[in-house]
């Protein structure tokens, strides 16, 4: 049966011509999302990923990198934010005691 519009059928694929898919690291994919949540996991997550992703040849390298970094980051932030908020609850504790200002120069 030919095809009236004259168009050419495209020719069958064989499953042994499809590459297989090469799969995902799980430990990047967790690591990427720990980032968001629990920064020092997403740290430990990134860093074995990319380990494991070096030995065994699985997709994720740039997500376990980007989880390690933000893990990094996000830690480093919060604990920048840890230190001031710190820093000014004792500053307004010793307020209350007169503290602060007994050892201004006046």
């Amino acid at each position: 049966m030919s095809d009236p519009l004259g168009a050419v059928p495209a020719p069958p694929v064989r499953p042994e011509q499809v590459p297989p898919a090469t799969p995902w690291n799980a430990l990047a994919i967790i690591g990427f999302v720990l980032a968001f949540v629990v920064p020092p996991g997403a740290i430990a997550c990134g860093h074995i990923a990319m380990a494991q992703i070096r030995r065994t040849g699985e997709q994720g390298h740039g997500l376990a990198l980007a989880a390690a970094v933000l893990g990094w980051v996000f830690t480093g932030v919060i604990a920048l934010f840890v230190v001031v908020w710190l820093a000014a609850l004792a500053a307004i504790v010793l307020s209350w005691f007169g503290v602060v200002a007994a050892t201004l120069p006046r």
